[in-house]
């Protein structure tokens, strides 16, 4: 009997044995038996689809391949995540869209169930594809909220590693959060930080990743997305960086950072003062130089003031820049009474910024502040606003957006012109040339008050 019992359960589990079993249920690579010669045949056939882009016909051998040997390729979840994008994009019923895009986010979390700990891929990689393509496809709070948080862990899993698309996403992401009102500024902020730490990581270490121009191009992005956040406030700033100053004195990065950081917001506070002077002692710069002024004019010490400004404006490199530095030291001299040197800051700052037209309307200012001082009459001192009004003028046409501005101090000055008869006095007459002694040295039009 026992015989028997035992042969006729072998009529049972030989053929089992025969007709084979699936990778999905034993964790093989292809299966077993008649299930592993199944696996590689549709994993052929839909490999060879593939390659030609003919994915319509690829997809029922993927699909037999994914649902019964998930282990036999991780190829099988890339190749599958662009056949199912491609029908996405092609698809117009909203109900099989849906269907296709819940199908997408499957093969995303097989991928990591059966592939997550790949050294060259693992989870925190495919965390980041995956919520690139949820943002592909979704564009509502929740899914932002989802795709946000995949893309937090993509970036503290793979570190300096991270793909710059996926940095570019992680920042995009969050400043979308911060003005849904669904984040503070303070994480804002945070992912500012960490993202431009691994982009400078990337590019001084030459990190294969991606390539140069890719990094310093999301490196652009990343810094344009947190100016134009308003997350980048001196409060926020101060709050989040000052308890860590002692600790980071000596530290040249972290200094840098929060000096570009604090220069973003055009703070004035005191970590400002001591960041800037840290940072001008450990390696002068003309940022650190132009901060350190800006805290001196705060506490009312001018002359270290305009010290720090001559010392930033020689060690800035960019002309502009360069030429904002002398606007700004001109403003100071301006302040002082001091015309002279003020004037000469202003037309440094025009040589190196030629549509620059501020510069042209302080010196129309100054020429008019210094008016009573010039000439041994009446006369001699009015025809100084024709020299101011020339610099208005010069101003609007230089650069239109101060146009008003402009206009307003012609309208103000021009009221003190001599009128017809001290010009026949003179010998003059409209439209002649005249030139203005001085300190203003200037060669101007002879105009009659209206």
């Amino acid at each position: 009997m026992k015989l028997i019992t035992l042969l006729s359960l072998s009529l049972f589990i030989i053929p089992g044995l025969m007709m084979g079993q699936k990778g999905v249920d034993n964790g093989s690579k292809y299966g077993k038996g008649e299930d592993s010669i199944r696996c590689r045949t549709n994993l052929s056939l839909y490999s060879e689809y593939y390659r030609q882009k003919n994915y319509n016909d690829a997809f029922p051998y993927w699909e037999i391949v994914f649902n019964e040997c998930p282990l036999a390729s991780s190829n099988i979840y890339s190749h599958g995540a662009n056949i199912i994008k491609n029908f996405l994009d092609t698809e117009t019923d909203i109900v099989k869209k849906e269907a296709f895009y819940v199908y997408l986010m499957k093969v995303y979390d097989n991928r990591i169930k059966y592939f997550g700990n790949s050294n060259k891929y693992p989870t925190a990689y495919i965390y980041g594809i995956k919520a690139v393509d949820i943002l592909r496809y979704k564009k509502d709070l929740t899914n932002l909220k989802l795709a946000n948080d995949l893309l937090s862990k993509a970036v503290e899993g793979r570190g300096n590693k991270t793909q710059a698309a996926v940095i570019n996403l992680y920042m995009s992401s969050t400043v979308a959060l911060f003005k849904a009102n669904e984040i503070s500024d303070e994480k804002v902020v945070g992912v500012y930080t960490k993202a431009t730490d691994i982009l400078d990581y990337q590019l001084t270490s030459k990190s294969d990743e991606d390539d140069e121009s890719t990094i310093t191009e999301v490196k652009a992005d990343v810094e344009k997305m947190f100016a134009a956040s308003g997350a980048a406030n001196c409060e926020v700033i101060q709050k989040i960086f000052s308890s860590q100053f002692a600790a980071n004195k000596t530290n040249t990065e972290w200094l840098k950072r929060v000096s570009s950081l604090l220069d973003k917001g055009n703070c004035e506070n005191d970590l400002v003062y001591s960041v800037s002077v840290s940072l001008f002692e450990l390696e002068p710069s003309a940022t650190a130089a132009k901060q350190i002024a800006i805290m001196c004019l705060k506490n009312k010490e001018t002359d270290k003031a305009m010290d720090y400004y001559k010392k930033a404006i020689e060690l800035e490199t960019s002309a502009e820049n360069k030429g904002t530095l002398y606007y700004q030291l001109g403003l100071i001299y301006m302040s002082q009474d001091s015309y002279g040197p003020a004037r000469s800051q202003f037309q440094k700052a025009i040589e190196l910024r030629p549509g620059f037209g501020l510069p042209y309307l302080q010196i129309g200012r100054v020429y008019a502040a210094s008016a009573n001082r010039c000439g041994s009459n009446a006369f001699e001192q009015k025809v100084a606003f024709w020299a101011a009004i020339d610099k208005f003028v010069k101003a609007k046409t230089v650069d239109p957006t101060i146009a008003d501005e402009a206009n307003e101090q012609i309208n103000i000055y021009s009221v003190y012109y001599p009128n017809k008869e001290e010009i026949f006095f003179q010998g003059l007459k409209e439209g002649d040339s005249y030139t203005i002694g001085c300190w203003m040295n200037e060669t101007t039009t002879v105009r009659a008050k209206r």
